[in-house]
């Protein structure tokens, strides 16, 4: 029994599926708040730094998810799972802030209120980002585990053979024996008592 082919295995990217709407949301906020933050930094600084640098913040975490989402490798998994965590408390840590102290905000961040400014989806966002991650990983490994336990299967049921190649059942026990060669005399060989002649 041939073990499955690991290329079909192979879980596919955190881009399908609903990872694509997540990716074009975050391209999205990346380049509303980059061109925003940019704008306000270079127009009208001194009204409101805060405000504004936590815009440009926002932005530089919004491209990185945006890239490491689109990538979808272990190492940008792990980088995509710590930007959509720093932006979850960023939003938490700004909206609290932005509502405690608004004089502090005179001018609104995208995070400011909990993203109220754009209907709450900066703070819905990384809380999206970190479930689609959690359950692509929880899936990879789930279909890792399917594959190397089919490829146990198949070399345990072949014997010898090596994974990915056929085999019956047995025929690793035959190949040792053919390998280890004839068990009694030679043709042509008598035996008398223990000594071979």
């Amino acid at each position: 029994m041939a073990s499955p082919d690991p290329a079909a295995s192979r879980p596919g990217s955190t881009k399908t599926g609903p990872g694509r709407v997540l990716i074009a949301i975050y391209a999205l906020f990346a380049l509303s708040a980059s061109a925003r933050a940019a704008v306000q930094i270079a127009t009208k600084f001194g009204n409101a730094p805060v405000a504004y640098l936590l815009s440009a913040l926002a932005a530089v975490i919004y491209i990185l998810a945006t890239v490491t989402l689109a990538v979808g490798s272990p190492t940008a998994r792990r980088i995509a799972v710590l930007s959509c965590s720093v932006e979850l408390a960023g939003v938490l840590a700004v909206g609290t802030w932005s509502l405690a102290d608004p004089a502090t905000f005179p001018d609104a961040t995208v995070w400011s209120g909990y993203g109220s400014g754009y209907g709450f989806v900066p703070l819905v966002l990384p809380v999206l980002g970190l479930v689609w991650l959690r359950r692509w990983n929880a899936r990879a490994r789930s279909r890792g585990a399917k594959v190397t336990s089919a490829g146990d299967a198949g070399e345990a049921a072949g014997g010898g053979v090596a994974p990915g190649e056929g085999g019956r059942p047995g025929q690793g026990a035959e190949d040792d024996a053919r390998r280890a060669g004839p068990a009694g005399p030679a043709p042509g060989q008598r035996v008398r008592g223990d000594v071979e002649e």
